[in-house]
């Protein structure tokens, strides 16, 4: 059950970095005024799912209830969160400093969505550290 789980981490660690890649670009070709960035992220992602639909063995694995549940607690770090926070920073800065242009807006979102995958990211990580530990405490007691 353990590899499970660490294939889940796995597969949602990936899946939030390529949406991350994706928020950034769009970010990028406002900054560029150019579509081309947020084009080629959208090739990269259409080719991830088009890839994980067509391929046999990734459709089941990623059909499992695992990586379902992974995966949505990875879209809480990386989407519900920052949007919430998005609101209420944007709201409070524009109060407070000055209004904020949508390129700043979603530079904003674009850092918390990050902040956001890397503290999910840690989290994993720090859980299969103490998992690992836990088993290699369990067996040394035997």
């Amino acid at each position: 059950m353990p590899r499970v789980r660490h294939y889940a981490d796995i597969v949602a660690i990936l899946a939030g970095l390529m949406w991350v890649i994706f928020f950034w670009s769009i970010s990028i070709s406002a900054r560029l005024d150019s579509v081309e960035p947020t084009l080629a992220a959208m090739l990269g992602l259409g080719a991830m799912i088009l890839v994980s639909f067509v391929h046999r063995p990734f459709r089941i694995h990623l059909s499992r209830f695992h990586v379902r549940k992974r995966r949505t607690e990875m879209w809480m770090h990386i989407l519900a969160l920052p949007m919430a926070l998005v609101l209420l920073l944007g709201v409070v800065i524009e109060l407070l400093i000055a209004p904020l242009s949508g390129q700043q807006k979603m530079l904003l979102f674009n850092v918390l969505a990050t902040a956001g995958w890397v503290v999910y990211v840690m989290t994993l990580v720090i859980k299969f550290i103490h998992h690992q530990w836990r088993r290699r405490r369990a067996r040394g007691e035997r």
